[in-house]
């Protein structure tokens, strides 16, 4: 090397490692002009501007370092790293595998290959980099971090929480580093230790909105919504891009008794509209593939964090498995970390099948660009773990939400979602879907009784005398409001009780914090008992046996609580609102030839509870009739709702095709 260039790249490395960057790239540009193939100055420049967030022109300048050197570890690795910032996996990997090749022990190497195979949708492989390159560096924070999110995607945030608590210890002083584990913590149920973990997050990066985000979830976890929707509006308020928040918040706002429901159909067109303008390009959507001409079935594609022991897939699988599959092709794209038995029997249903759980959504959308897609199905909405954002897009001709949201998604894309004329009334409910609503005549749902459930019991009055009125709904769905008109309606029935079950109700600070509402509403505590999940289905099923009338929440109705109580021979007295989500009751009650279990205002809603209370002939006879009137019902005709299914998808797609023009479809 002539000294001349010697001193310049001394010169240029000197301006490099003190951060004068302007000053390093013109003495590097100088020195590639002296010597266009010189290693050094082609590595370092390619360096410098991976450093700066230029991989573009990195690319160029580290391939030709990697040809004048094929030797240099380091060159591949940094060379692997530009390519995984542009999205060229494929390439990336193998560069990080020729760095690792020459220096096996690098960590460096390791964890970006771990990164690279993650976004391929490999998490076996990427876990197994991620915790080499642990091995090799106990201190590899950056490793940590990406192992433990990578954890609780695919096996859960037990899995995740030493990894997250071993990186906290390393650095104490990062504020993602605690909203990390305050998230792992409210998965597993640890709430209170989770909320301090956001507050150490805030106080180190206030403007976190991961940390914000996080605290929203786990306040809701609390019961304490008003709180939780606070924290989801700072979160969106620091970040756009925040999806999990601004899915998280709608859901929420569909909690709140007094929101209009002109306000909520606002707000799902506003987030449609930010979550389109926000999406990354990589996952923007090409035109859509043609069609090829050798397929004869409509391709289904059925996207879910919900096909496992969860109400979505209850309610789908009946519908998979009379569904006429010489016109479908069906493939499921599972985004969850837990597989069942449920699970697996979706599977068998399923042409083919793909496991997005560890998937971030750029390799998502590869993935449905590749399959093109006829119609692409959501059953998520703005419920948790959705990939809604990515249906801003056009991703297949005819796009489509059903089951697990009760609204509209405000999407751009979103062609239709599936609904009946009960839970959104022809002429009332239009106005407020962005979609257009394609109505099953009698009832949107199909529902498959669990084959553990035990026979329906009698009445326990007749055993016991006292009336017990219960309510299994997630307790976030019961609104102070709510609580009031229980109390009323305990007042009415001399020694009646009232038993409510769900998730978190085991838990003694909650406890304390719910038996402080009561108070608030007037409702005695000691007429009310709290009852946790339980292990399984068939004990939750057999809890029914506990009660004597179940009660619907307000102004969000319960679906699979509802069918289950009806199941079990409970009746169930629900209050009916003006949008989906307090109508549901009004499409299943109806579809089991009961609609004089609905009511329309308060004093309505405590009569007919009190009504059904004092009339245990009714209550004998109801516990052995109502099986076999759901068995008679839509609910439970699974060929033929599965025969309206397809016949709505099928017309969706001819409609869909009418409409469009040649370019949209080549």
């Amino acid at each position: 090397m002539p000294p001349s260039l010697a001193r310049l790249l001394q010169d240029a490395l000197a301006h490099h490692q003190a951060n004068r960057f302007a000053q390093a790239n013109a003495l590097y540009a100088q020195a590639l002009r002296i010597a266009p193939g010189n290693f050094d100055a082609l590595h370092l420049a390619g360096t410098l501007a991976l450093q700066q967030n230029r991989p573009a022109e990195a690319l160029p300048l580290l391939t030709r370092a990697r040809r004048a050197d094929p030797k240099s570890a380091i060159c591949a690795l940094r060379l692997g790293v530009a390519l995984q910032a542009l999205d060229r996996l494929q390439e990336a990997e193998t560069q990080l595998r020729a760095s690792l090749a020459l220096v096996p022990k690098a960590p460096d190497a390791w964890m970006h290959l771990g990164i690279v195979l993650e976004r391929q949708n490999r998490p076996a492989d990427a876990i197994a980099a991620l915790q080499k390159a642990i091995e090799l560096n106990p201190r590899h924070s950056e490793a940590m971090e990406q192992l433990g999110t990578l954890l609780t995607a695919t096996q859960g945030a037990a899995a995740a929480e030493p990894i997250f608590r071993k990186l906290v210890s390393l650095q104490p002083n990062r504020a993602a580093a605690w909203s990390n584990l305050g998230i792992t913590l409210g998965n597993i149920g640890e709430l209170g230790e989770a909320l301090t973990c956001f507050e150490r997050a805030l106080a180190l990066e206030p403007r976190l909105a991961h940390a914000h985000a996080g605290q929203g979830l786990t306040l809701e976890r609390c019961y304490r919504l008003p709180e939780a929707l606070a924290a989801y509006s700072r979160a969106i308020d620091c970040n756009p891009s925040q999806y999990d928040a601004q899915s998280a918040r709608l859901l929420g706002l569909h909690y709140l008794p007094d929101i209009p429901r002109e306000q909520l159909f606002a707000e799902h067109v506003q987030t449609g509209q930010r979550m389109a303008a926000t999406l990354p390009k990589s996952c923007l959507s090409a035109q859509v593939p043609a069609r090829p001409a050798t397929r004869t079935r409509l391709r289904l594609i059925i996207l879910s964090a919900d096909l496992r022991a969860h109400s979505v897939a209850y309610f789908l699988e009946p519908l998979l498995a009379h569904l006429d599959r010489t016109a479908f092709e069906v493939i499921l794209y599972h985004d969850h970390a837990k597989v069942d038995a449920m699970t697996e029997r979706l599977r068998s249903l399923a042409d083919e099948w793909r496991y997005i759980a560890a998937a971030p959504h750029h390799a998502v959308a590869a993935l449905l660009r590749n399959d093109a897609p006829d119609i692409l199905l959501d059953l998520a909405g703005h419920t948790g773990l959705n990939r809604i954002a990515l249906f801003s897009q056009r991703f297949a001709p005819v796009q489509v939400t059903y089951l697990g949201y009760p609204d509209t998604t405000g999407m751009p894309a979103m062609d239709y979602r599936l609904t009946d004329p009960f839970a959104d009334p022809p002429g009332d409910s239009d106005a407020f879907n962005t979609e257009t609503l394609v109505r099953f005549p009698a009832t949107a749902w199909c529902y498959a009784p669990p084959l553990s459930a035990p026979d329906p019991a009698a009445p326990p009055s007749a055993s016991f005398g006292n009336i017990t009125f219960g309510c299994f709904n997630n307790f976030a769905k019961i609104t102070d409001e709510l609580l009031a008109i229980w109390a009323r309606l305990l007042a009415a029935v001399p020694h009646s009780r009232l038993l409510l079950k769900g998730h978190g109700l085991e838990v003694p600070a909650l406890r304390a914090d719910i038996h402080r509402r009561f108070a608030q509403a007037g409702l005695d505590s000691n007429r009310v008992e709290l009852l946790g999940r339980t292990s399984t289905i068939a004990e939750h099923l057999a809890t029914y046996a506990r009660i004597d009338v179940a009660l619907d929440t307000f102004p969000y109705h319960g679906t699979t609580t509802t069918c289950e109580a009806l199941w079990m021979g409970v009746p169930v007295v629900t209050r009916a609102g003006d949008r989906h989500a307090s109508r549901v009751g009004i499409s299943l009650l109806q579809a089991a030839r009961h609609p004089d279990w609905v009511a329309h205002d308060w004093d309505a809603y405590i009569a007919l509870a009190v009504q059904l209370a004092n009339d245990l002939p009714l209550r004998t006879l109801l516990r052995q009739r109502l099986r076999d009137d759901l068995r008679q019902s839509a609910l439970l005709d699974h060929p033929a709702q599965a025969a309206r299914f397809a016949a709505a998808l099928q017309s969706m797609w001819a409609e869909k095709n009418t409409r469009a023009t040649p370019a949209q479809h080549s």
